[in-house]
């Protein structure tokens, strides 16, 4: 037989372009090759832009809430303060006495009829009667049953204050009075006068002040320094 005449033995088919199937048997699948991709590069700037716009519009609105807080505080702050001012007017100025020296009641005593308005600081009264329309004044040294010892006076053109801030003004007075050794010879209480609006349209425009004596007329010293 011509050996030339023998074709040749074909080459082994090439392994890496056939794809090879992978059986039970084989064993663990090889890992993938490593896949890698592409995304568009953001310009510069960009994500700033995007986060800069509601944070811009939060701050923005913030500050207008505090804006509105702020205007209705101070609203109601003026409103509270411009009321205050129509319906509390400021206390008048006025003059406590709590000295007698010298007493202003004309001599000789004792002396009836005479009207609360003229009484004077230090005087003392028989048989007083804080309501009374007149009262008998006497020497200190003799039997007395009251001495005026605190007076304060409303300024002329004071508008009326009403009841209770008279009472308070006429507890101030009697808390203000000086009293000397005398008084703890004596069980003595402090009694308070003032106008009504009837008499402070009249003029009345004082306070009074008087230590009284429960027993009648057994006080016969001034209690005043």
């Amino acid at each position: 037989m011509n050996h030339q005449d023998i074709p040749p033995k074909p080459a082994s088919p090439p392994a890496g372009g056939i794809p090879r199937i992978h059986r039970a048997g084989d064993g663990p699948v090889p890992a993938p090759a490593s896949v890698t991709w592409s995304q568009p590069h953001p310009e510069p700037g960009q994500s700033q832009r995007a986060h800069r716009g509601p944070a811009l519009w939060k701050a923005l609105f913030a500050v207008v809430i505090l804006a509105v807080i702020g205007g209705l505080v101070w609203l109601a702050l003026w409103l509270n303060s411009d009321s205050g001012q129509d319906s509390v007017a400021p206390e008048a100025a006025g003059v406590l006495q709590t000295s007698a020296t010298p007493a202003a009641t004309p001599l000789p005593l004792p002396r009836d009829g005479v009207a609360p308005a003229q009484y004077a600081l230090g005087d003392c009264f028989k048989d007083f009667d804080p309501e009374a329309l007149a009262s008998s004044l006497v020497p200190c040294d003799t039997a007395h049953s009251a001495q005026l010892v605190a007076v304060f006076h409303y300024p002329g053109e004071a508008g009326y204050p009403g009841a209770e801030a008279l009472k308070a003004k006429a507890l101030e007075a009697c808390q203000a009075a000086k009293l000397g050794p005398a008084a703890n010879q004596y069980q003595l209480n402090f009694q308070r006068s003032f106008p009504s609006s009837t008499s402070w349209e009249s003029g009345d425009r004082r306070v009074d002040c008087y230590v009284t004596a429960d027993g009648g007329n057994v006080i016969n010293a001034s209690v005043l320094p």
